[in-house]
């Protein structure tokens, strides 16, 4: 499915529309020991390009962007299951790619982390029997938001990190992709909950939920996605304190099949101000407890599933 943004028509001016549309690919991959993310954004007014990485035991969190004036340079694709997505200057190299094996992801930025510098090179795979989340969804009268969203994909390959050098193998090791379209109102909010882990019994498990942007009476993003198979909710609660997010948050949903406590242990705070954009996320990461419940009715029990859970206003 195509994103056509050229086609967009809500300004009587055209060259403004662009300041609406927003595009983006934001990578998660999940190990035993850290989380790394890479994104590649376009805002209209500007690109965001950030990588950030995680150390579970000790809570160590560093993370660099850069901001490139009205997006020069980036390539993002109108449709989620092939083509390039690519940042590449002096600076850094960001390079995304999807093929029939799976999604390539390959990041050079020397200078990162005071020139500890950060390498990777990791193949998540992708099996046509393997299931997405996608939505499309209005935003007021003339706005909407086209995303997919794939979890739990197995991940290859390595990531140096200054000395640290880590294997990545599909036994312990799997990704997931957030790749958002569309024309968004200049103020937004929402809440966005995610996970990719395994069993005791070796099946991957995964998680998405949101809420808090555009109509949801029309769809929702909400789903369980056991080895590799979207087990889909509905309406999703979100029950936690805002300005108080290292309290454990409660999850549940209008049918009975969600019943999740999340505790949080690491605040990741991230502020952009750019004057007229502007953005704020606390995205907490931790561990989910409770059951959900399948489309046929089994009882799924998870226990300390490491993802996060996030809260994210935005001016943009």
């Amino acid at each position: 499915l195509d994103c056509n943004l050229e086609n967009a028509h809500f300004y009587a001016i055209k060259p403004l529309q662009r300041f609406r549309i927003k595009r983006w690919d934001y990578y998660a991959i999940f190990t035993p020991r850290r989380f790394y993310s890479a994104t590649i954004a376009d805002l209209g007014y500007a690109g965001n390009i950030f990588f950030y990485t995680l150390d579970f035991q000790t809570g160590e969190l560093h993370e660099e962007g850069l901001v490139i004036p009205l997006g020069k340079g980036l390539l993002l694709p109108r449709n989620s299951s092939d083509g390039e997505t690519l940042f590449e200057d002096q600076r850094a190299r960001l390079h995304f790619s999807a093929s029939p094996q799976g999604r390539q992801v390959a990041v050079s930025w020397p200078a990162f982390h005071d020139s500890r510098g950060i390498q990777a090179e990791i193949l998540l795979s992708y099996l046509p029997v393997h299931e997405s989340m996608t939505i499309v969804i209005p935003i007021g009268k003339q706005r909407f938001y086209y995303n997919r969203k794939i979890n739990c994909m197995p991940a290859q390959g390595w990531v140096q990190y200054g000395a640290l050098r880590e294997e990545l193998g599909p036994d312990t090791c799997l990704g997931s992709l957030d790749w958002g379209r569309g024309v968004w109102d200049y103020q937004s909010y929402w809440n966005w909950a995610s996970a990719s882990g395994f069993l005791p019994d070796g099946r991957t498990v995964g998680l998405n939920l949101g809420c808090g942007f555009g109509d949801l009476t029309q769809a929702t993003e909400n789903c369980l996605v056991l080895d590799g198979q979207v087990h889909k909710l509905e309406q999703v609660k979100f029950d936690y304190e805002s300005g108080n997010y290292m309290k454990p948050w409660k999850f549940s949903d209008s049918q009975g099949r969600l019943a999740l406590e999340f505790t949080p242990f690491k605040d990741r705070t991230a502020v952009t101000n750019l004057g007229v954009i502007y953005s704020q996320v606390h995205q907490m990461f931790g561990r989910y407890s409770g059951t959900v419940i399948t489309d046929d009715g089994t009882d799924i029990r998870l226990e300390n599933l490491i993802g996060f859970a996030e809260e994210h206003h935005a001016r943009w």
